[in-house]
């Protein structure tokens, strides 16, 4: 494989869901960090040379005039996932990661996620009116997406199948630390023992 270049904030859980998919498979991977507080993805720079779309994670793959850029944090997991363990062999699993990964990026990150990023990180004080105005809706959907995740763990210990793909790493990395965006695992057991099991994977690194 190529050389592997990240380009992220570490205090993503987008950043760091390739940092774990690559850490589980034993991929390196270098690291280029930004302050996305800082702006530092909307810098002219950034915006010719990495990603036009001024967002991270961006997955860089080869060095020179051969590197390809790969947006995304989902299809970044899957460029360095596809054809591992990490990938159901069957069809249909497949395509039912794939279901659980949307999940993610339509249902629990921009509930979860983002009332962390704008409690830990922006500050209640500092948010607009119609951000205030957000908060109880998004706490609503973070919920009702964690309790949707408990019971379908109720009665299995991954997503998909019987070995952890790429769903449980998509999902786990915001959800591991939503208590910061007010959300309480507690009343979450069946995800607080998967949250558990992640985290005894081989290779498993932390956020």
């Amino acid at each position: 494989m190529d050389e592997l270049v990240l380009h992220e904030d570490p205090r993503s859980g987008n950043c760091y869901k390739i940092r774990l998919t690559a850490a589980l498979l034993g991929l390196p991977l270098e690291r280029v960090e930004y302050d996305i507080m800082n702006g530092d993805t909307r810098r002219p720079e950034f915006l010719r040379d990495v990603n036009a779309n001024g967002r991270i994670p961006v997955l860089q793959i080869g060095t020179g005039d051969r590197r390809r850029f790969l947006p995304e944090s989902n299809a970044a997991c899957w460029y360095l996932a596809e054809g591992s363990r990490l990938v159901p062999d069957s069809r249909f699993d497949r395509a039912d990661m794939l279901r659980w990964m949307f999940f993610e990026q339509y249902n629990h990150e921009p509930n979860v996620a983002t009332l962390r990023f704008w409690l830990q990180f922006v500050g209640e004080s500092r948010l607009s009116e119609y951000q205030r105005s957000q908060i109880m809706p998004k706490r609503a959907g973070g919920e009702a997406a964690l309790a949707l995740m408990d019971e379908h763990l109720a009665t299995r210990d991954w997503f998909v199948g019987s070995d952890p793909t790429l769903a449980d790493i998509a999902l786990y990395a915001y959800t591991h630390v939503c208590e910061a965006g007010g959300f309480r695992l507690r009343d979450y057991a069946a995800v607080c023992g998967w949250l558990d099991r992640v985290a005894a994977l081989p290779g498993y690194v932390e956020m």
